[in-house]
């Protein structure tokens, strides 16, 4: 028997990687060794974005670049022939502020001064590397900047009233008077864009970065107002710099993606916009590598209801639907009723809570469960189960 398993990672418990190695451990206990595993990790085009593609055969790569705040970071980005995939989250990610990695929040003056400034300089990075055709992953970012920072790392000069360089962060754009792209990065012009997020918000307003995501960053409700319209400022000057575009692309779906990086990427790098999940299942062959298998097993943390509005349990089991083969979905807890997983495209959903009721011991043992999970699922295959193969898309009515 020939099983794929394409989890995303179950988030604060393990990497997607390290759920495909549980699983299949679990898995071969009871078949001796003799199934073919397929491992295929994905995510949604943010946290996990780069496992997936060094899952999928990129090459690893290192970069030094500036956090969020300033301190040094090594962050990773992927590169396979003339194509990198960069998850911002590396660079520029929430987990990176001080704040942060000491155990609290973000404070206010983490989130009006944080940048994207090393996303800009991972993306000059995979230039150096060859690459003219770059992915952006862009989710559990710090800052909220417009990617501004992201712009500054490509050689764009943020400049005050008397041609002084602005500081860092969103809130420094409030005194933004000009922005000089004399030393803009020229290899940029043969570079080709795509923006992965299944965020939607445009760039200001109600719904915009700052309003939305400003708090989740430890931005206070004066300070979401501060950034707001210090946002709208970055938009009237860069649109003297190039024109109306940088207006039109200041509404555009998913503009307040990563703070407002989403807005340079479309405005300045001429992105284009893909749900996350389609971009990984792309680029890790999913549809291709699952010809001939027998079953496929995804998953996450979570299995709720936003899990069906297109996360990647979801994508992977529309890929499979279209080749007739079942899916089982595993995850550490699930609120969908059991009427809901047939529809949904899924044969059966194990959840780790099945097995251990305490959801702390669920995260730090989320392994040896999962292990658990894949024995048991193995003996239901061994006993025949599924009873017979979805031969058409309707079967599984996704």
């Amino acid at each position: 028997m020939r099983i794929v398993i394409a989890p995303d990672k179950f988030k604060g418990s393990l990497s997607a990687p390290e759920v495909c190695s549980h699983l299949e451990k679990g898995l071969q206990r009871v078949a001796g060794g003799n199934l073919e595993i397929v491992r295929i990790p994905v995510a949604d085009g943010g946290e996990g974005t780069l496992d997936a593609a060094v899952g999928s055969g990129f090459t690893r790569r290192t970069a030094t670049v500036s956090g969020p705040t300033g301190q040094p970071v090594e962050a990773d980005f992927a590169v396979r022939d003339h194509e990198a995939v960069i998850e911002m989250a590396t660079a520029s990610g929430l987990a990176l502020v001080p704040g942060v990695l000491k155990g609290g929040r973000p404070t206010p003056a983490e989130a009006t001064a944080a940048s994207s400034l090393g996303t800009g300089q991972l993306i000059r990075a995979a230039l150096d590397a060859g690459c003219r055709r770059i992915v952006l992953g862009v989710g559990g970012s710090a800052n909220t900047d417009g990617g501004a920072g992201l712009l500054q790392g490509l050689g764009a000069r943020f400049l005050d009233s008397r041609n002084n360089e602005l500081p860092p962060g969103g809130a420094a754009l409030a005194n933004l008077h000009s922005i000089d792209f004399t030393h803009f990065e020229p290899r940029l012009v043969d570079t080709r864009f795509v923006l992965a997020s299944d965020v939607d918000n445009p760039l200001l307003g109600a719904q915009g970065a700052a309003a939305v995501f400003g708090p989740q960053k430890g931005a206070t409700q004066q300070d979401v107002g501060l950034l707001d319209a210090a946002l709208a400022r970055f938009v009237e000057v860069l649109a003297r710099e190039i024109g109306f575009r940088a207006v039109k692309a200041a509404e555009a779906p998913g503009a307040g993606a990563a703070g407002g990086v989403g807005y340079a990427a479309i405005a300045v790098l001429a992105a284009t916009r893909r749900p996350g999940i389609d971009v990984v299942l792309e680029f890790t062959e999913l549809k291709q590598r699952l010809a001939g298998a027998d079953l496929v097993i995804t998953g996450e943390g979570s299995l709720d209801e936003q899990s069906l509005l297109g996360k990647t349990p979801m994508g992977v089991a529309r890929a499979a639907s279209e080749q007739g083969i079942p899916v089982i979905a595993v995850c550490g807890r699930t609120t969908l009723e059991p009427g809901h997983t047939a529809p949904a495209g899924f044969e059966d959903v194990y959840a780790l809570t099945e097995l251990e009721t305490d959801v702390n011991r669920c995260i730090s043992e989320a392994g040896q469960l999962l292990e658990q999970l894949g024995t048991q699922i193995s003996g239901r295959l061994a006993a025949g189960w599924p009873a017979r193969t979805p031969s058409t898309k309707e079967d599984l009515r996704v």
